[in-house]
């Protein structure tokens, strides 16, 4: 007995003696969510040059290394860095430049809220965005009469919360040369007594955007700068831009080289030729910062403008079918090129007539491949039948915060059996065995305690419906978390460098003020990201 306690003495002192091994960051005294899969926990994490050394949760860690800098979490909670799975951060950026109409209860707000920022910001093209005529008492869409007394000689663009729709006055469709002729397919020209009423759904759209005026340099930079810092308040590291042309790609691509942007970023390309002739020739861009390997396509618009393509007509609008953006023939054609290419199709679908064209697309041109990924983004309203299409390898990349705000009204819009098969997150999950989770800022908030909230609560912030909207299709925390870090870097072909806090990976974590996991349900939406960890950087 004595020979042992001497032989583990001589251990012990011989482990005291041996040289610590240099690293830069050790923070103890944490309450660390792994998600690796076990889900396992630590209290201890180790960084050294941007990446994870150990996690773990004795005081042998402590022992082994000599850290630069160590930090207490004060037993705070530490996830991985969160990964929005579906946004707009570009535009998120730009819209901090023009009008914000989100949240606004009635077109009279709305217009007081462009006559003040005229005043404080004179524009010679006045552009806002955020309104949402289901938010109003009278839940209609408004019309251009106002716009056309009050700045008759301004053009003035005004789009709807969803990106789906504008509010145009007269003087932006006459530069568009838009009248009550206008047809286009995939979208409309609402008319009022033959003429146009100001308000454009989808496709036609693409007239006004010929007339916006196109940002400047210094501007775009300092869009992707206050995107940046929005995001990292909330513990975002990861953000997928659903939808970027070329320049962009290139300006971010720059920023990060310079160090004038640190976000990672996983960017979809859209679908326009100039953007697949090149990337899809090009091949796959990558670095730590950046991904570039997938494309952007639009099978239909928003449920909420009734722009969503639907099998049968809308419930409160009989023979209103919405609209497929991008024809069948397209897509289908689209689906063959991506496949043949190394990247990953990711299709906007939300009604189930879109939804189907759009699984059925992605099951032929799948047909012998193997490990693809390609996601249905949103994957909103799907027929019963069809859930059976999703599969590891067609992934629904969903919004739980789209539940939440349309509630109110989604069964207005299906009907009570048709809705029972929208927003079915669990239901997908089952089938596909992931889902990625985001919020599609700006059309929601940017927010990802909002969007935990909304998957596992299926409430708004009143708690209202007791009880929760069709909670049968609500994630668990464990869940949801998962689709906010790692099944969101498995879907964009990253697990292996992010999504879980396991040695070898980037040290991107969040310490946040509360524990996700345990605090009361209510008040996840309270939570803050305290302090943010970009490659064991702190960045906010």
């Amino acid at each position: 007995m004595k020979t042992y306690q001497i032989g583990l003495l001589l251990m012990l002192f011989l482990a005291a003696c041996a040289p610590k091994e240099e690293v830069d960051l050790l923070v103890y005294n944490a309450n660390i969510y792994t998600v690796d899969a076990e889900f396992s926990k630590g209290s201890v994490l180790v960084v050294k040059d941007g990446l994870i050394v150990a996690v773990g949760s004795s005081e042998e860690l402590q022992q082994k290394y000599n850290a630069k800098e160590n930090l207490d979490a004060q037993a705070k909670t530490i996830v991985p860095g969160l990964i929005d799975a579906h946004c707009h951060f570009y535009n998120l950026g730009l819209d901090q430049q023009i009008v914000d109409l989100v949240g606004t209860k009635s077109f009279d707000e709305v217009i007081e809220k462009v006559i003040a920022f005229q005043k404080e910001r004179p524009s010679n093209f006045i552009q806002g965005r955020g309104w949402d005529q289901n938010d109003w008492e009278v839940k209609e869409f408004p019309t251009k009469k106002q716009l056309d007394r009050l700045f008759p000689d301004i053009p003035v663009v005004l789009q709807r919360v969803d990106g789906h729709a504008y509010l145009v006055n007269q003087k932006a469709l006459d530069l568009a040369g838009i009248d009550g002729h206008t047809q286009m397919d995939g979208g409309e020209v609402i008319l009022e007594g033959g003429k146009p009423s100001g308000v454009l759904v989808d496709n036609p759209m693409v007239l006004i955007d010929n007339i916006i005026p196109k940002p400047q340099r210094a501007e775009q930079i300092q869009a992707l700068k206050d995107a940046e810092s929005l995001c990292f308040n909330y513990g975002l590291t990861t953000v997928n831009d659903a939808g970027l042309h070329k320049s962009t790609i290139e300006l971010i691509d720059s920023l990060h080289q310079t160090g004038d942007l640190s976000m990672r970023v996983y960017a979809m390309i859209s679908n326009t030729r100039e953007n697949l002739d090149h990337y899809l020739q090009a091949g796959i861009l990558k670095t730590d910062k950046l991904n570039v390997r997938s494309v952007k396509v639009y099978g239909d618009g928003a449920l909420g403008s009734r722009g969503a393509a639907l099998k049968k007509s809308y419930s409160d609008q009989d023979g209103h079918f919405g609209a497929m953006v991008t024809p069948v023939d397209q897509i289908e054609a689209l689906a063959g090129r991506i496949a043949a290419s190394e990247y990953q199709m990711n299709t906007h679908a939300i009604g189930d007539s879109a939804n189907i064209v759009v699984l059925r697309a992605y099951k032929k041109s799948l047909e012998g491949t193997k490990d693809r990924r390609w996601k249905v983004e949103h994957a909103q309203v799907i027929s019963e039948e069809d859930f059976e299409y999703f599969t590891e390898d067609i992934i629904p990349s969903i919004q739980p915060t789209h539940a939440t705000s349309d509630m109110y009204w989604a069964e207005d819009r299906l009907g009570p059996r048709r809705v029972e098969g929208a927003y079915a997150f669990k239901k997908l999950l089952d089938k596909a065995g992931i889902v990625a989770l985001g919020t599609d800022f700006p059309v929601e908030r940017v927010s990802p305690f909002l969007t935990f909230y909304a998957a596992v609560a299926r409430q708004d912030l009143d708690q209202y419906p007791e009880g929760g909207f069709q909670m049968k299709d609500a994630l668990s925390r464990e869940e949801t978390l998962r689709g906010m870090t790692i099944w969101a870097a498995y879907s964009n072909f990253e697990e292996n460098e992010k999504g879980s806090l396991e040695p070898g990976k980037f040290a991107d974590f969040v310490i946040l003020s509360n524990d996700i996991m345990t605090i009361t349900v209510n008040k996840i939406p309270n939570l803050k990201a305290e302090q943010v960890f970009l490659g064991g950087k702190r960045v906010k």
